[in-house]
């Protein structure tokens, strides 16, 4: 196609804008305390009353309002988006791709005024949410597939949110597991930092808590109150962690010593026989134990609820186990006398109950009491940084400003923009049993997140609507529903055009050695010996993944539940830890392998080119179970993911050259830009001559709108330019594809 009178004009555009317990801990006695004004209960009982007899909008909405009001903002807010733009942002918010022409029809003809909340409903039960929120937490939690278990710790949290896991449980799992890497899919969090205490105290306080306390490792915090003796105290609950490599069986596990390693004085400060192993203390102020909270109170209820229905399920369940157990042993018993066999004696029988009982894994997987402990302290509802943490970042996703921003930084320096929301949306994150859903259900419900941009105003009132959440950031869309929304507007999640029909012929170059240079028998006979031995060993084991290409838009896709399973199979498992001894074949395997590296300096190749046929007919997977974070220059890197390496790393979405070039000339566009036959498109340029409603078709299915007339005017001047309509189409949907209006939220 020839698309480069467009190229030009795209590139300077693309530039310009890509632009289930209460843990109720008691709260620790700090090193150092912050003086803050005790929290009125009446008065903001009282702020919440007036709060509710405002009109319109939900009670957050009216939260908002009531405080924006007492901070003197005059502002108007922006009024809400209409249906089909409110349709787009929602699907990209929760299941992370634009919504079908099908889904688009479907929401146009609901009448229901409340279509917009069973909506919501609908997404949030959908399986694409669970897909879209692992990836939030991966990244929170900076979990790589390519750590140690880091696949299995992925698909972990795949799992704790298709079944509801509270957020406190998760983390509580996630900073108290000990075990191998893998087979316990929790102690990714721990490993993926080497277990390392100093680093792990400051992942654990930003991650969980959103308060920077790392500065305090080397000295006083310069900006906040945290001292180096509150780092070292926090650090010791993971004094004891270690990291361990087996050199043999090539497993890494973590699990606990009998001393810590973290000593205080820190070193350099005081002889080594004065250092001591530091206390573990935590330094955070946390709800008097005297105070019976109204969130608190509606926890402590649910959770009751929560735990007599799971009581009368369990009784259920074991009453029917029971009655099973009862067949099957007077089963077994009619069994052995029917073969003249005698029932096991006494010691056999006390025997087999001693080896049920021995518990070899013990060593490896004890728990740690420290750990435990910093966990219930965290988690404590009791402790308002770990709920407002979540619930700050979670509104900063879907919202696009977070009411701390940044969004890990909680300090005195840094105070929350409207302090009073983020307390209601805290007690009712937290009143609500810690439920993700529930919280993204209030958030998208309200007039705030479904409020317009403003266009038009002054740099300085647009900051301060923005800041105020009268109106809504532009925000650009995340790698990963920037590229599965390309797949769904260009039909490609499935093949779309007929088998044979786009053959085409490529020439891959290749080196073959000349004959008798250098040690060439040693060299094929050795990698002939290696790929058999590789063959073998692929072949026996368990494929845990498929590859559904191998390009720079496309990854590794993770079966989740096939990666648990072994993840739970190897959890199973009596862990023994023995030498792996190599075998004959690997060890002359290793032997050649070396010898032909030491010999192949020797070797002339030639240059010769292999001609290759193949259906191009491509299809893509959703970004969504790829093994992230994906490869440095993958689509998705280049779109903003992070590495996960780095702590408080966000994602940039800022515009570069390399988005518009993987935008304007990536095979993802352009398979997408093309009309396949299995398309609606097709039938309408090819069978209907419909041109009109070919473009028509073309924006809902890229932009969710219906165009203009003069909109419809260009796209046929644009497509008349083109003998092939479908060629021409193809340029017309690749324009759509690359303007900034498909890649930002509307």
């Amino acid at each position: 196609m020839k698309r480069w009178p467009f190229v030009v004009v795209a590139i300077c555009l693309s530039l310009g804008v890509l632009g289930l317990s209460v843990s109720d801990a008691k709260p620790p006695v700090a090193q150092k305390k912050v003086e803050k004004a005790p929290v009125d209960p009446k008065a903001e009982a009282a702020f919440r009353e007036a709060a509710k007899k405002l009109a319109g909008g939900t009670e957050l909405d009216k939260v908002l309002a009531l405080e924006n009001n007492e901070r003197g903002v005059k502002l108007d807010p922006m009024p809400v988006i209409d249906d089909l733009t409110f349709l787009r942002r929602i699907f990209c918010d929760l299941v992370s791709r634009i919504p079908t022409t099908d889904e688009i029809a479907s929401f146009e003809a609901d009448k229901n005024p409340a279509k917009r909340a069973e909506l919501v409903d609908q997404l949030i039960a959908d399986e694409r949410f669970i897909d879209r929120w692992t990836v939030f937490y991966s990244d929170m939690f900076r979990l790589r597939a390519q750590a140690d278990g880091g696949r299995a710790a992925i698909a972990w949290i795949h799992e704790a949110i298709s079944e509801a896991m509270p957020h406190d449980e998760i983390c509580r799992r996630l900073i108290t597991t000990n075990g191998k890497a893998g087979a316990a899919p929790e102690v990714a969090f721990v490993l993926g930092d080497n277990a390392d205490p100093m680093i792990l105290a400051g992942v654990t306080s930003q991650v969980f808590m959103g308060v920077r306390i790392q500065c305090a490792q080397c000295h006083d915090h310069p900006f906040d109150v945290w001292t180096q003796e509150n780092f070292y105290g926090f650090a010791a609950y993971f004094g004891k962690t270690q990291r361990i490599e087996n050199q043999f069986t090539r497993t890494i596990y973590a699990k606990e010593n009998e001393a810590s390693t973290v000593l205080w004085p820190p070193e350099g400060k005081a002889k080594p026989s004065e250092r001591k192993p530091a206390k573990p203390t935590f330094p955070f102020d946390m709800t008097s134990a005297d105070e019976k909270p109204e969130y608190l109170v509606r926890l402590t209820s649910l959770r009751a609820k929560q735990k007599a229905e799971k009581d009368a399920l369990l009784a259920k369940t074991n009453s029917k186990d029971a009655d099973v157990d009862a067949l099957l042993s007077g089963a077994e018993e009619n069994e052995a006398k029917a073969k003249g066999k005698k029932q096991d004696d006494d010691v056999t029988r006390g025997a087999k109950t001693d080896a049920k009982n021995l518990n070899i894994k013990a060593g490896l997987y004890t728990t740690s009491d420290w750990r435990n402990e910093l966990a219930n302290l965290v988690t404590s509802p009791r402790n308002r940084f770990f709920a407002k943490n979540l619930v700050n970042r979670v509104w900063a996703d879907l919202v696009g400003r977070g009411i701390v921003d940044p969004i890990d930084d909680f300090s005195d320096n840094n105070p929350a923009s409207h302090p009073k929301m983020l307390d209601y949306l805290a007690d009712e994150f937290v009143a609500n049993g810690y439920d993700l859903r529930s919280l993204v259900r209030l958030i998208v419900n309200t007039q705030v997140y479904q409020r317009g941009h403003i266009y038009g105003a002054e740099e300085q009132q647009v900051t301060e609507m923005e800041k105020s959440f009268l109106a809504t950031p532009m925000r650009r869309m995340l790698s990963e529903t920037l590229y599965d929304s390309i797949i769904t507007a260009g039909h490609i999640f499935d093949v779309k055009h007929t088998p044979g029909k786009n053959m085409k012929t490529t020439w891959k170059l290749s080196q073959v050695a000349k004959p008798n240079s250098g040690r060439q028998g040693l060299a094929l006979t050795a990698m002939k010996f290696q790929q058999k031995v590789e063959m073998t060993a692929a072949m026996a084991k368990d494929d845990e993944e498929a590859a559904p290409g191998v390009d720079l838009e496309k990854g590794i896709e993770i079966d989740f539940g096939k990666v648990l399973a072994k993840a739970k199979a190897d959890g199973q498992k009596v862990e023994v830890e023995e030498m792996r001894v190599m075998s004959k074949e690997e060890i002359e395997a290793e032997r050649m392998r070396a010898q032909m590296q030491t010999q192949r300096r020797g070797v002339d190749y030639i240059d010769r080119y292999v001609k290759a046929t193949f259906d191009d007919n491509p299809k893509f997977g959703s970004s969504l179970r790829m093994s992230s974070p994906a490869a440095p220059e993958h689509f998705l890197r280049v779109f903003g993911q992070t590495d996960r390496e780095v702590l408080g790393e966000t994602r940039d979405h800022a515009p570069n050259m390399r988005q518009a070039l993987m935008m304007l000339n990536g095979s993802l566009t352009h398979e997408a830009a093309r009309v396949g036959e299995f398309e609606p498109m097709y039938a309408l340029l090819i069978e209907q001559k419909n041109l009109d409603g070919a473009v028509k078709l073309a924006y809902r299915e890229i932009l969710t709108r219906e165009p203009s007339a003069d909109e419809i005017k260009e796209a046929k001047s644009i497509i008349a330019t083109h003998k092939d309509v479908l060629d021409g189409m193809a340029d017309f949907r690749w324009i759509l594809l690359n303007c900034n209006e498909f890649r930002f939220l509307p």
